[in-house]
């Protein structure tokens, strides 16, 4: 069974950078599995950036849904599967598979469920919703709260748990912390 590692911050906080620091000292095969979908030239652009960043040491996949059939069928010869990201993933799922909230935390359960079966090492990436102002709409409270309760169940099933804020990471669980 591998370990999982989840890191969280706002909106260009340094979370990536920081997550592909984690598994690019990990020896051998990485995987990213990417869960963004192109909506528009500056999102591609985007992702383009991301992956030369990344360089050829990584194995991209573009999974914008069904995150644990990835987890479940990655094969065994990948040591690291970095996530990025979470709450990309929530909206997703909210938007395009219309899914209610009880549906969508059972899918964050069965997420659990195959990270903990995992034999990489993961990490997770996604964004900390709940620092900021109210949203406006009933659709943009709907992702903060449901972002937020996923976060909540990740966060208690991870081994080891950061907090990205202004680049740096403060380690909120794992070695070395009291919980």
């Amino acid at each position: 069974m591998g370990h999982c590692t989840l890191i969280t911050g706002g909106a260009r906080s340094g979370k990536s950078d920081f997550a592909l620091r984690l598994a690019e000292g990990v020896e051998g095969a990485r995987v990213f599995a990417a869960t963004a979908r192109v909506t528009d030239p500056e999102m591609e652009e985007r992702i383009v950036r991301h992956r030369r960043e990344r360089g050829s040491s990584w194995e991209t996949l573009e999974e914008p849904l069904e995150l644990v059939s990835l987890v479940r069928d990655l094969a065994p010869p990948a040591k690291v599967l970095l996530i990025d990201c979470i709450t990309v993933w929530i909206s997703n799922l909210i938007l395009e598979k219309r899914w209610d909230d009880a549906r969508i935390l059972r899918e964050v359960g069965r997420l659990i469920g195959a990270l903990g079966g995992s034999s990489a090492r993961v990490i997770a990436v996604t964004n900390e919703v709940g620092s900021g102002v109210v949203p406006e709409s009933p659709l943009g409270r709907r992702f903060r709260d449901l972002a937020g309760a996923a976060n909540r169940k990740l966060a208690a099933s991870a081994d080891t748990v950061y907090l990205i804020s202004m680049g740096i990471p403060l380690r909120l669980k794992g070695e070395n912390t009291k919980q």
